[in-house]
């Protein structure tokens, strides 16, 4: 009997280590740009390749560029690893491209005292002008009623800004529609350069949840199910031996 123990043990030991859960954490910070979207686009692929469980983005950006964004986008919507974005630790942020990018993913949730929002297409120039007065009217002159509600939304000038901006609303719409959020205020990210803080959030529906830290995030999310390419996928996220972080601070995994 004893004999048949000692072969067990290994057994067991790797039949564990087998079934353990594999979460790869990858840092997001700073601004976006094709650097970041090349290094994302290629951890994401490998993950895939090596059977990672769980990728989560740990976020913290003030927005970047539309190219570089939307080529993260395109990584995260076409994985066969579900992408969870964390916006984490507390006083991070999800802003303007950070927002479409968290709305993409398969989780969305963010640490308590983070934000995310504004993402009015910031190619459209700096602070909004004041109409000249071309009528001979004077600046301190009262205004129609309807200017108050119409300079709740980011003017646009020309036809080029016009098309930028509803494409932006378009696009920010549907991503916010694939995982079942809330499009209505994803929009107002775009054509009010709306913000919302982690609270506001998760009570509206634009995320997911609220977790303080990707340990925290994983214990949330094990056993919930999210849509992976269109159909229906359980996180099993169960049997973690351990929590390591590898000392370049790049990635983070349960091994």
């Amino acid at each position: 009997m004893k004999q048949i123990r000692l072969w067990l043990l290994p057994l067991l030991l790797f039949a564990s280590q087998a079934l353990a859960s594999t979460v790869w954490v990858l840092p997001v910070k700073g601004a976006i740009g094709p650097a970041l979207s090349d290094y994302l686009s290629r951890e994401i692929e490998e993950a895939q390749q090596n059977g990672v469980d769980l990728v989560i983005l740990k976020m913290d950006t003030p927005g970047g560029l539309d190219s570089s964004m939307r080529d993260i986008i395109h990584a995260i919507t076409t994985s066969t690893v579900p992408i969870a974005t964390w916006v984490g630790p507390s006083g991070s942020r999800a802003a303007s491209a950070g927002t479409y990018i968290l709305l993409a993913s398969h989780v969305a949730a963010m640490a308590e005292a983070t934000n995310l929002g504004a993402a009015t297409p910031v190619a459209l120039g700096g602070a909004p002008q004041q109409p000249s007065s071309d009528e001979g009217k004077d600046s301190t002159d009262s205004q129609p009623e309807s200017t108050e509600k119409a300079s709740d939304e980011v003017p646009a000038k020309t036809a080029m800004e016009k098309k930028v901006i509803n494409d932006a609303r378009a696009y920010i719409k549907g991503l916010a529609r694939l995982h079942d959020r809330n499009a209505e205020w994803a929009e107002k990210a775009v054509s009010m350069a709306a913000s919302l803080d982690a609270t506001e959030a998760l009570e509206l529906n634009v995320i997911d949840f609220i977790a303080n830290s990707p340990e925290d995030l994983v214990s949330t999310i094990n056993g919930i199910e999210v849509k992976l390419n269109g159909k229906p996928f359980k996180l099993a996220l169960d049997n973690q031996l351990g929590w390591s972080e590898s000392q370049t601070g790049v990635q983070k995994c349960w091994q």
